[in-house]
């Protein structure tokens, strides 16, 4: 792990072939922290882990010293779908993702909150959070926090303002149940500008007032194809896209963002997660 004062850096990496590869992978790119998905995240139904591959993970965790903390959902599940089938499938496989989790000693699991599909942000708000609050009491878990993550605003998809986060939430009646990832690609392209310190501070303190910074459990550091309020989501490699180098080197060395995982998702596999934990290493400054 990093030493205290430093950023806990890592990136989103590959279970294939067992869980295990997960960490495998964060020791090659030098990580401090990872984000996994727990299963397939195509396939409605994961498999079960096979004899010893739970126990294999927790070992490699132990020796190696880096700490998955996160689980990203399954790409299907839409907790505010109009559609019948696709809505019973999502709040199953809700379900099982929190118990993986459990099962895994993972503390957070990030969720897309969901598409409305034409049914209207209100409708949809609505629904994602009587399913919420169905999925945190079927599951029964309590050591597991959902992070609503921040998006784009792409399409019909909600939670691309902190007013439709903090709403989900307080209608949920789960609130201590969920907390916020944020992104900071989706951010940008949903509207808020982070380019330069007023900029970031502006946009901080509008979360703040909306939803609380004790909501923020993590970051997700990605640069971005797409403009300022373009409402598109396309990752780019760190300092290469529109948002520029500048607004993670302050996010870095923001007191605020002290001890909060942060994770990278961008293109290019586990030689440009290893390029782009330097640069980000390099940005931040030491305080003597």
């Amino acid at each position: 792990m990093a030493e205290s004062n430093l950023p806990l850096l890592g990136a989103h990496t590959s279970t294939s072939g067992g869980l295990f590869n997960a960490i495998v992978e964060g020791k090659q790119i030098k990580a401090d922290v990872l984000q996994i998905f727990s299963k397939n995240q195509k396939q409605w139904k994961g498999r079960d882990y096979k004899e010893g591959e739970v126990a294999k993970f927790h070992q490699l965790i132990e020796e190696i010293g880096i700490r998955p903390v996160m689980v990203h959902t399954s790409y299907l599940i839409n907790l505010a779908s109009t559609n019948e089938v696709t809505l019973k499938n999502s709040f199953e496989a809700m379900v099982d993702e929190l118990r993986r989790c459990h099962l895994l000693k993972i503390p957070y699991l990030v969720l897309h909150p969901g598409s409305h599909l034409n049914a209207g942000e209100d409708i949809g708000i609505k629904k994602i959070s009587q399913n919420l609050n169905k999925v945190v009491n079927k599951a029964a878990v309590d050591d597991v926090i959902i992070l609503l993550e921040t998006t784009a605003g792409q399409g019909t998809n909600l939670g691309y303002t902190f007013e439709q986060l903090r709403e989900i939430m307080d209608q949920s009646k789960v609130d201590k149940h969920l907390s916020v990832c944020l992104d900071t690609c989706h951010i940008f392209t949903a509207g808020y500008d982070i380019r330069t310190t007023k900029a970031w501070q502006k946009t901080k303190q509008s979360f703040d007032n909306v939803i609380g910074l004790h909501k923020l459990k993590g970051l997700h550091l990605n640069d971005s194809q797409k403009d300022l309020g373009s409402k598109v989501d396309r990752h780019d490699r760190i300092g290469k896209g529109l948002l520029g180098i500048k607004p993670f080197e302050i996010i870095l060395n923001d007191p605020d963002m002290k001890g909060l995982p942060m994770i990278l998702e961008v293109p290019g596999g586990t030689k440009a997660y290893k390029q782009d934990l330097r640069k980000l290493r390099g940005l931040f400054k030491k305080k003597s």
